[in-house]
């Protein structure tokens, strides 16, 4: 599918689904990443992920344009065209808008292991665990107020 193609639909959907015209542009994106299309504001246009089409299918396209085109509308008639906004909520459920595109694969990335950092006070033992370093020279035991030592893992 191509841009034209891609606008002959939106227009389609448009009038089909919504009765209005869609008077703007339409075209893939393809530096859309975590999104599957977005209303721009400014320009009335619709920007769509084309990667959703190639791994979904036309029934994800088609979702995707709906609840694009529930901004669309609503923006043009100054009603609210937020996700909060009530009129939104009642438009998208009307045509059958997803509220959330499905998540692409590639989307999936395994998390970094969290690496934790151990003091230890030299005055009264007290154990620290924490994410982030702590500058020891800085920095002094919260309890007794003395001195932090960087420690290996303990057991």
């Amino acid at each position: 599918m191509n841009n034209e193609q891609l606008q002959i639909l939106v227009e389609k959907i448009s009038l089909d689904f919504f009765n209005l015209p869609f008077l703007h542009q339409a075209i893939f994106n393809n530096r859309l990443r975590t999104t599957g299309g977005r209303y721009l504001l400014k320009s009335g246009n619709i920007e769509i992920n084309k990667k959703y089409y190639e791994i979904h299918g036309e029934s994800e396209l088609i979702g995707i344009i709906k609840h694009e085109l529930c901004h669309y509308h609503l923006h043009q008639r100054g009603r609210g065209y937020q996700h909060k906004d009530k009129d939104f909520k009642q438009l998208a459920t009307e045509v059958g808008a997803p509220r959330f595109c499905t998540p692409l694969p590639s989307e999936h990335r395994p998390t970094k292991p969290i690496t934790l950092h151990y003091y230890q006070c030299a005055s009264c033992r007290l154990l620290y665990r924490r994410k982030r370093r702590v500058d020891t020279k800085r920095f002094v035991c919260g309890k007794c107020g003395g001195k932090l030592i960087k420690i290996a893992r303990p057991r």
